[in-house]
């Protein structure tokens, strides 16, 4: 007992040491980033109503026209920049990269808090930039831009660097006398092609991973949300200045298609989020000059409610699920296959909850949904809906509007809940993207996993069941990249992990330690380790000229590191010294000669 006194209390002056270190704060500075253009109470110019032209793109203007979706007023433009324009962002880019290459960690951490303090302290004023540039409520602001982007932070604080430094392998029993390890060094410039559904996020999430892990980074936003993405450029340019960072080590660039082209054609790698017909296009793009890609190509996931579940829980967390398409804007649960024992009971939950939900400008009043971003776009849903109905599905449900704009009305689609819905809908085969809830039965798990993995996309899937085990068994079998068990997209809070799909949802991940490493050049490292002791030395009898016994000895070399018997093993073994043995002879007489 009294050998084992002094090491519990070193391992508890330790643990109370380490307790001390984190109750003293870091000493981080404020920033200050000039918003008193993009906060509406701030605004003295008039706004006016933006009439989009209907039926074409906005892409012969040359001009990035910015302009709220829950009420159609006009934000200003910005320029969509040419090819040769790209070119000179990109290359202003590299040379700041060379620099930040020899950056600390502890000086990209200190980045990280600083950017962490003023999300923190500015939460409000973040999310209604988010919110007026994209329609969405300041709730799912939170939810989907300040969170996940916070969680991200903390989460490259706490095991960034321990992720990118070396990672000792084994060598195997060829080279037992070697040390091998994987470095991790930055690629360079890398580039992103980010998506209107979290203008926040979809900025933060690649660019965190690039400048931690010694990159610099060039964003494309999207037409969509450019005028909150050149907002939180600000914020990114004030805490890099803070740090001492290179200039031009982030840039953000807007445009269109001739836009994203040129960033394809002149990065190290490229990050795409947006949809399987754009991706194939910067696939093939990129092909060209061979460089990596991530593609995150949106999905149509799956939401299996076993009979053994308490209905109004898991009813609430599918109406969440289901208005997250809308009110986040992003391809949230599309497909929902309920069994049979509980059918018109759940029907019966989530039709009284849709109900109660009301649709309106986020910044008119209490609302749970705010506007589609996308023009147009609620014509394209009402289609979906039309053809359901007209293969035999029955609308059970819809929400309710409330103070819309008579220039904002087409911005918005009512929350809506079908029954009766089979696999030949569209609605049941592409992405929707939007507030609908289509109800499908089953009747065994079985039948649910086919229906299930009966898609073009694999992102995502939930899965709720009374037994854990079961709901975890059916998830194990579906086809995609991410997988909650009784739950709903908790998976993007869990930052530590990679996300991402398969099929037409894309390959590559982004996030977790997967997602960090994928921003380096892996490079595999291989040592002696007992220089200059013990080195590589090629045996005689295959040095050259090979001898005439130099595949014996080989053979034997093989069966004396890897027979699965320990005593072919130990014969080869005596092989091989009795082959090198005769060739040390052999050579030593014809010396003598």
């Amino acid at each position: 007992m009294a050998f084992w006194w002094p090491l519990i209390v070193v391992a508890l002056a330790y643990a109370i040491g380490r307790f001390l270190l984190m109750l003293i704060p870091f000493t981080v500075p404020s920033i200050d980033v000039d918003a008193s253009d993009v906060t509406e109470r701030n605004q003295t110019q008039e706004s006016y109503i933006y009439i989009p032209p209907r039926g074409r793109t906005q892409q012969s203007d040359k001009k990035v026209q910015c302009y709220e979706p829950a009420t159609m007023k006009y934000l200003g433009f910005f320029p969509a920049l040419s090819s040769s324009e790209v070119h000179d962002r990109v290359e202003q880019a590299r040379k700041a990269q060379k620099i930040w290459a020899n950056s600390s960690f502890k000086q990209r951490r200190q980045f990280l808090r600083i950017l962490l303090k003023y999300i923190i302290e500015h939460q409000e004023l973040i999310c209604e930039v988010s919110s007026r540039d994209t329609g969405k409520t300041m709730v799912d602001a939170s939810l989907g831009e300040i969170m996940t982007t916070c969680e991200k932070i903390t989460w490259l604080l706490s095991e960034g660097e321990k992720w990118l430094k070396p990672e000792y392998r084994s060598s195997g029993r060829a080279m037992f006398y070697k040390k091998s390890r994987v470095e991790f060094y930055p690629l360079g410039v890398i580039g992103a092609i980010v998506s209107w559904n979290y203008p926040f996020h979809n900025i933060f999430n690649p660019m965190l991973a690039a400048v931690f892990s010694g990159n610099s980074i060039v964003i494309k936003v999207s037409e969509n949300a450019s005028w909150s993405g050149l907002f939180y450029f600000r914020i990114i340019q004030a805490a890099l200045a803070a740090v001492g960072a290179p200039e031009n080590l982030v840039d953000i660039i807007t445009g269109f298609a001739e836009t994203g082209e040129a960033l394809v054609s002149s990065v190290d790698k490229i990050i795409f989020v947006g949809s399987p017909g754009v991706g194939k296009m910067i696939m093939s793009n990129a092909s060209d000059t061979l460089i990596p890609v991530t593609l995150e190509l949106g999905g149509k996931d799956a939401f299996i409610v076993c009979e053994d579940v308490d209905v109004s829980h898991v009813a609430q967390i599918a109406v969440r699920a289901v208005l997250q398409s809308s009110g986040q804007n992003c391809a949230g649960a599309e497909r929902f296959y309920v069994h049979r024992d509980i059918y018109s009971s759940f029907v019966s939950e989530v039709a009284k909850i849709i109900k109660s939900v009301s649709a309106g400008p986020p910044f008119a009043g209490r609302y749970d949904m705010g506007a589609i971003c996308l023009q147009e776009h609620s014509d394209k849903l009402q289609n979906f809906v039309n053809d359901a109905l007209n293969k035999g599905a029955e609308i059970v449900a819809r929400g309710s509007f409330g103070h819309l704009g008579e220039g904002a009305v087409d911005q918005f689609f009512p929350p809506t809940v079908l029954v009766n819905v089979n696999h030949t809908m569209k609605l049941m085969q592409e992405e929707t993207f939007g507030p609908i809830m289509p109800l499908m039965k089953f009747s065994t798990d079985e039948e649910a996993i086919k229906l299930a993995n009966d898609s073009r996309y694999g992102l995502g899937c939930a899965v709720f069941s009374g037994s854990q085990r079961r709901a975890r068994e059916i998830a194990s079998q579906i086809h995609c990249g991410v997988a909650a068990v009784n739950d709903f997209a908790s998976n993007y809070m869990c930052q530590s992990l990679p996300f991402g799909g398969v099929k037409d949802s894309g390959f590559g991940r982004f996030g977790g330690v997967e997602g960090l490493r994928a921003c380096c050049l892996v490079k595999s490292v291989v040592e002696d380790r007992w220089w200059p002791y013990i080195k590589t030395k090629i045996p005689k009898p295959i040095q050259y000229p090979v001898g005439e016994n130099g595949f014996e000895f080989q053979q034997s070399l093989v069966e004396a590191l890897y027979s699965l018997n320990i005593w072919d093993r130990l014969q080869a073994l005596v092989n091989l010294l009795k082959i090198v043995s005769e060739q040390n002879s052999s050579s030593s007489r014809g010396r003598k000669d």
